[in-house]
């Protein structure tokens, strides 16, 4: 209870252990801060892991601990993926500076042997030499010293140094390589020590040295010869690879070894054959069985053989990424690449999946070939993603054609989930035919997607989708009525047709279908893909913020279809069918230069648009079950276009404040009328507290231009109570609903109170 006190008490942010919202990716930077720049303190030749955790641990309670932890291990695998990735950068400079370093120390090998032979040829001339100059005095003492040498016996070293050819000849003919490796050994040894003791004679030592010489070099061509054998089994490859490394040739050894390996993969290759009938699957399965399988042996090999040496791991690598790419190349060729043509999404993801599980029981040895693979295979699934997608935006184009824009369960021939369960058919969604055929294609694909998301590529299956949708969207706008004016909304449709949208039931079927889709069918079907892929950590959290992006841009997509919707039935209430308008200034000026007595009741425009909306929330009750926030929020933005347009308009406000007629008293108060049954009829419904605030700077503005006349407003007006009385009459005669049961107003009506506080508040407003 301490420890969670004291986190609770602690404020929060930085807590100087590292940085807030650490989030590591592989060479990336975090706040600014490189990876170089966090792994400086772990660089220092004086850096003890222990006094370091400690000094951090000490005042930190568990939770904090665990971020300490996920955050060090997230460090510890971008620096590994840092240095992976930099090495691969290097590779083909690392092998040619380790092939030159090579040849050059053979080359001084070849340098010294030769001084060594020119030196013991020069000692042995000067020797001869001397013998030359004895005086012939000695002639007769030299006799019998030879004399003397012949009747010795021949010294062991001298002969074996003579049986010496003749036993490595009988060694290397039957195939005893570590014995003849051995007696290699044993002769340069020999070699070493007669020439320091001078138990043999230079001339011996130098035929010594040469049938070394030739020797080593029969044993390596032998050896050689060996390895390049296709019935060479891995035992004797990886002894001959050994015993060239013995004799001092490892570069060739561990080429010949990866050339062997090369062969036997050829050989194995040329009995998997690609068929046009096959499944590339079994195909992609057959062919990586056996590439992995020899690369896995030739990782083996060469650990066995030479162990970790930077050299030979590098060409190691080099030559297992030649036999990754020509391996993708092949299965691009015979198995992507009628997927990608013919958008079998499934099909090419399958492929590609299993390429890189056999790729990752490598990456366990510290072999990775997955990011080869991904660049040839990315193009192709791409492009097999779309193709997926352009077949599912042609199938809904072609049935939006034709759709009757009713809302229906789906039908028998659709499943709009695709593969799910019987039990779940209760909870189908009412869509229209076009909607339904989107849903069940879009279901469809999450489901061939799936194994994209471990391959990143879920990135690119994700905007696709919202591109479709976006493009459904704008069919769905096309059908509204007034669209075929609309060039930006047809934009990008083509030769498409749709069918049009002619009643406001099947007006608002439109903005059900976007509105299901976008709101719960494809998030519900994405977070279901997700959760079969988990990730921890920032992973976690980098998905879950995608996701939300997401959703957000699925919303601004239906939003553009409702403001489409809102703008033509603004239009069509403020215009007339010859260019006139029903919201012009004359309406009001014109008031006091009648002769007629007027009628009190709000303008005919507001109380169509207070029936427009009466109406659609009557058809959106049934049409929106579950999500009656977004059929409030669609009336909300009708009212909002229609007074935002009075709020703007130029002409109107011209006539009103500047122009030759100025604004009556019978004016005014018709102005005003209107003005509260709006905000009356829609209080609480059909206006937000936006466009409320909207209202009220309209009405200051016209009493500004009343009061220019030399008038108080307060004197013309009638009583808010009046208004009040008017615009709930209007209300009651257009819904169909009494406002009592004797045709009186409630004096103590919570709907009273509400009308008179907002009457009341405009009032003041516009006095203020």
């Amino acid at each position: 209870m301490a420890s969670a006190k004291s986190s609770r008490s602690r404020p929060a942010g930085h807590s100087g252990v590292f940085p807030v919202n650490a989030a590591v990716g592989a060479g990336g930077s975090d706040g600014g801060v490189q990876l170089a720049d966090k792994l400086k303190i772990f660089k220092t030749d004086n850096f003890d892991p222990d006094a370091y955790v400690q000094s951090k641990c000490r005042t930190m309670d568990e939770k904090e601990i665990r971020r300490l932890c996920s955050y060090l291990q997230d460090l510890k695998k971008a620096s590994a993926e840092e240095m992976r990735r930099s090495v691969y950068a290097n590779y083909a400079a690392f092998i040619r500076t380790s092939k030159e370093i090579s040849d050059l120390e053979g080359e001084l090998l070849s340098v010294r042997n030769l001084l060594s032979t020119q030196s013991a040829l020069i000692h042995g001339l000067s020797e001869g030499v001397q013998i030359d100059s004895l005086s012939t005095g000695l002639e007769g003492s030299a006799e019998q010293d030879i004399s003397s040498v012949e009747d010795q016996e021949p010294s062991e070293i001298w002969k074996w140094s003579t049986d010496f050819p003749d036993m490595l000849d009988v060694l290397l003919a039957e195939r005893r390589v570590d014995e003849a490796l051995d007696a290699l050994d044993e002769a340069e040894q020999i070699a070493a020590d007669a020439k320091k003791k001078g138990t043999l004679s230079t001339a011996d030592i130098l035929a010594l040295k040469r049938a070394i010489s030739e020797n080593r070099q029969k044993l390596a061509d032998q050896l050689a010869e060996a390895a390049c054998q296709s019935s060479t089994c891995g035992v004797e490859l990886r002894a001959a690879a050994s015993a060239l490394k013995r004799l001092g040739d490892g570069p060739r050894a561990h080429s010949l070894l990866l050339s062997a390996h090369n062969q036997r993969l050829q050989l194995n290759m040329q009995t998997i054959q690609p068929s046009s009938t096959s499944y590339g699957g079994a195909y992609t399965a057959s062919l990586a069985q056996q590439v992995f399988r020899v690369l896995a042996q030739a990782l083996s090999d060469s650990a066995e053989v030479f162990g970790d040496e930077p050299a030979y791991m590098s060409e190691l690598v080099t030559w297992a990424t030649k036999q990754a790419m020509s391996f993708s190349l092949l299965v691009k060729r015979h198995a992507l690449a009628s997927c990608a043509a013919g958008g079998g999404l499934r099909a090419a993801a399958e492929c590609v999946k299993i390429a890189l599980g056999y790729s990752e029981l490598l990456e366990a040895r510290g072999l990775s070939l997955s990011a080869v693979l991904m660049k040839q295979f990315r193009p192709s699934v791409e492009q097999a993603l779309d193709s997926n997608l352009r077949r599912i935006e042609e199938s809904t184009a072609a049935l939006a054609a034709a759709d009757d824009w009713v809302l229906t369960y789906p039908p028998t021939g659709i499943r709009p989930s695709s593969r799910s369960s019987a039990g779940s058919l209760a909870l189908q969604p009412k869509l229209s035919s076009s909607a339904h055929r989107f849903n069940s294609m879009v279901q469809d694909f999450f489901e061939d997607v799936g194994p994209l998301i471990s391959l990143q590529l879920g990135g690119s299956a994700m905007d696709g989708l919202l591109k479709i949708f976006d493009s459904y969207v704008n069919l769905l706008i096309s059908g509204l009525p007034g669209s075929v004016d609309d060039e930006v909304n047809l934009e990008g449709l083509g030769n498409k047709i749709v069918r049009m949208a002619e009643t406001e039931e099947q007006q608002l079927a439109l903005l059900a279908n976007a509105s299901l889709l976008a709101e719960e069918l494809l998030p519900r079907a994405a977070m279901k893909l997700y959760s079969m892929n988990p990730v921890r950590g920032p992973d976690r959290q980098n998905r879950a913020a995608e996701q939300r992006e997401w959703k957000r841009k699925l919303h601004r997509t239906v939003d553009k279809l409702r403001d489409s919707f809102c703008r033509q039935h603004a239009l069509d209430l403020i215009f007339t069918d010859d260019g006139g308008s029903h919201l012009s200034a004359d309406l009001y000026i014109n008031m006091d230069n009648t002769v007629e007595d007027p009628e009190w009741v709000p303008s005919l425009i507001f109380q169509e648009l207070y029936g427009k909306l009466n109406k659609m929330a009557s058809i959106a009750a049934d049409m929106f079950v579950g999500r009656e926030r977004f059929a409030t929020l669609l009336m909300m933005r009708l009212t909002e276009t229609v007074m935002l347009w009075l709020s703007e308009d130029q002409s109107f406000w011209e006539e009103i404040e500047e122009g030759p007629r100025a604004l009556g008293p019978l004016g005014l108060q018709q102005f005003y009328l209107d003005m509260q049954f709006v905000i009356l009829f829609g209080q609480g419904r059909f206006l937000s507290r936006h466009v409320h605030q909207v209202i009220l700077n309209i009405i200051d503005r016209a009493m500004a231009a009343f009061s220019a006349t030399g008038m108080d407003p307060d004197r013309v007006l009638p009583s808010d109570d009046w208004f009040i009385d008017v615009a709930q009459e209007t209300i009651s005669r257009i819904s169909g609903k009494s406002r009592v049961a004797n045709g009186e107003r409630e004096v103590n009506s919570p709907t009273a109170s509400v009308s008179a506080q907002s009457v009341s508040s405009a009032r003041s407003h516009s006095s203020s």
